[in-house]
């Protein structure tokens, strides 16, 4: 196997793409903006070994700035996923090879270890990925939940009839009421959509992760055409927007958000019925709504399940390079806490010494 860790300029970042399906998430300015987000260095591995080919970007992040300055750590670096849903992509030869997956998984191991590296969290694409889980370990491949798309191979009518009925009757009612949904101008529009994004965001309560600033957002549009924003209207006024990718036949739901007092009529509703319609039109083959808080089916995730009956088992790589490293940085943010090393070891956040909370 040749494997060689390559950045965002090197050329050949671009001409393993012009091979592979691939999405959004793997696109060098898409890795670009993310690494300014997490203050990261954003690279790739790339393993190849004739016509199998394994690639995977990903983020290499400090941890010593997660602990108080009073408490020493030498130089130890993670690995995350950039924010959405990358994964690993693999030939066609590759991913029906076994042996060469997991001998590709040790090499990647072995890499990340060489650059200081104690843990890696990678979230995998649900569409990319599907099956991931019947091959590799459960001692690194996790089931978080699942996510929703909708084929868009299906006919019109066969994607409205599975639509849930109550959402049939909600988008119906929306548009009697005179709200129409469209595709903008991103830089035109871009400004109200964070003003409607952040009044939702304070709405839920979210985390500061959540948080996405007019930097993000300019660098955002730098993807040009694979970013569409969706705006509904009524009289003029705008009342929920979101930023939706495309890509290899792809689309994703990225960001999105609706006004306070347009709260209890959903017009985001009519967004996602607008926007499934608009991406078949395109020549698209799904559009990938995502699932609920963390994988989990919540309120969000029953909301996206009402466009649509296909679902996808979303999953995550957690890997431990470093035993020694990743126990002592445990150590260190259990003393930072005032907890004890297993009450982190035992929540189900990972990296564990990256949890702020000890239950």
């Amino acid at each position: 196997m040749n494997i060689q860790v390559i950045g965002l300029s090197d050329s050949l970042w671009l001409e393993t793409l012009q091979k592979l399906r691939h999405d959004i998430y793997h696109l060098p300015e898409y890795l670009y903006l993310e690494s300014v987000r997490y203050n990261a260095v954003a690279e790739a591995i790339l393993i190849a070994e004739d016509d199998k080919i394994f690639f995977l970007p990903y983020l290499l992040r400090r941890c010593d700035h997660i602990f108080d300055q009073s408490l020493a750590t030498q130089e130890v670096f993670d690995v995350v996923s950039p924010y959405g849903y990358p994964g690993i992509l693999l030939s066609d030869k590759a991913a029906s090879t076994k042996e060469f997956l997991d001998g590709a998984i040790n090499q990647l191991i072995s890499a990340l270890r060489a650059k200081g590296v104690c843990s890696a969290f990678f979230r995998l694409h649900p569409i990319l990925n599907s099956g991931f889980n019947d091959f590799l370990s459960p001692d690194i491949c996790n089931v978080n939940g699942e996510t929703v798309s909708v084929n868009l191979k299906l006919s019109e009518a066969e994607i409205w009839s599975q639509t849930r009925s109550e959402h049939r009757t909600s988008i119906n009612k929306l548009k009697r009421s005179g709200m129409t949904a469209r595709m903008v101008p991103f830089q035109e529009s871009i400004g109200e959509f964070i003003s409607i994004y952040y009044e939702t965001m304070d709405r839920l309560g979210a985390g500061r992760s959540y948080y996405f600033d007019d930097e993000y957002f300019s660098h955002f549009s730098k993807l040009g055409e694979k970013v569409h924003l969706c705006i509904v209207e009524l009289e003029e006024k705008v009342t929920c927007s979101g930023i939706f990718t495309e890509c290899g036949g792809i689309i994703q739901y990225h960001l999105g958000g609706t006004r306070n007092e347009f709260f209890k009529q959903a017009p985001s509703k009519l967004m996602f019925d607008y926007v499934r319609f608009w991406a078949k039109e395109r020549g698209n083959e799904v559009f990938h709504l995502g699932g609920g808080v963390g994988g989990g089916k919540d309120t969000l995730y029953h909301f996206k399940a009402g466009f649509s009956k296909q679902t996808h088992t979303f999953l995550t790589l957690r890997l431990i390079i470093n035993e020694e490293k990743y126990r002592h940085l445990v150590e260190l943010q259990a003393k930072s806490l005032n907890a004890e090393v297993e009450e982190l070891l035992s929540t189900k956040f990972f990296p564990a010494y990256r949890c702020t909370k000890s239950s």
